[in-house]
């Protein structure tokens, strides 16, 4: 456990002290809220759909989530090109708790770009509501927010763990960077973060179903914005949701375990 928790406080440090990372990681994500959100939202609102920003957010929380957990992947590859991962290979303790540690790290730090990207969206005029049944008025709900945090620890944890089976499978950081490119990307636009996922044609159900981070983004808004908000309800449910990603979550930890045991010195 000693491992498991100077890995983990080792990513967490990187974090806190590297300011400009924090700030620039929210970049992205809060462009994506400013400029779509507000953009779409009067065409959202004319297909009486609703508030596209109350829409919108719990999917740019969702992609802070993923880019964040899934990129610290890429910091075994620094350490590998600095020397670093070296002497913990060659430490005397098991290689399932560095990389455990590891993955918690990474995930806890995704964590807190969320909950840092929740402030943003909520500075942007999100509001988690509730609403019972169709056709009732909306009432916020601010006891939603500890259950949100449940669903994006959930996607921190099955990302990291992704990310760090990658790390531990390539060796280049320019072969990383092309596949995440090429892995996140899709993951992000397919996940409905910014659009519904009913009323898809028979392909892109399939796509969007078997898309791991579309039960994240379900969960998240459902918790949000209520059962019937916008129509839309829950795509999936909160059962399904939560189950899967935990599924996922230890699926991936076993593979990064497994490959980072792999890793010669």
């Amino acid at each position: 456990m000693g491992a498991i928790y100077i890995m983990w406080l080792r990513e967490v440090k990187r974090y806190f002290r590297s300011k400009a990372q924090v700030i620039v990681s929210l970049g992205q994500p809060t462009l994506y809220l400013l400029a779509l959100g507000f953009g779409f939202g009067p065409i959202f609102a004319k297909a009486g759909a609703g508030n596209y920003i109350q829409f919108m957010a719990p999917g740019v929380i969702g992609m802070t989530v993923l880019f964040s957990s899934i990129f610290s992947g890429m910091a075994m590859l620094w350490d590998r090109q600095f020397g670093f991962l070296k002497e913990t290979l060659v430490a005397p303790v098991p290689r399932l708790n560095i990389i455990f540690g590891r993955t918690l790290g990474g995930a806890t730090v995704a964590t807190m770009q969320g909950l840092l990207m929740l402030a943003v969206c909520l500075i942007a005029g999100f509001r988690p509501v509730h609403q019972h049944a169709p056709g009732t008025p909306a009432t916020h709900n601010w006891l939603a927010i500890p259950v949100a945090l449940i669903f994006i620890a959930m996607i921190a944890l099955v990302f990291a763990a992704l990310g760090a089976s990658v790390g531990s499978s390539i060796k280049d950081m320019q072969g990383f960077q092309v596949l995440m490119n090429f892995m996140v990307m899709p993951i992000f636009f397919l996940s409905g973060a910014l659009f519904p996922l009913k009323n898809l044609g028979a392909v892109m159900t399939w796509i969007t179903h078997a898309d791991p981070l579309s039960y994240g983004i379900d969960g998240l808004r459902g918790v949000l914005i209520g059962n019937w908000q916008f129509n839309f309800g829950w795509q999936f449910n909160f059962m399904l949701d939560l189950g899967l990603l935990a599924a996922l979550a230890a699926i991936f930890l076993g593979t990064s375990a497994w490959l980072f045991s792999r890793i010669e010195v």
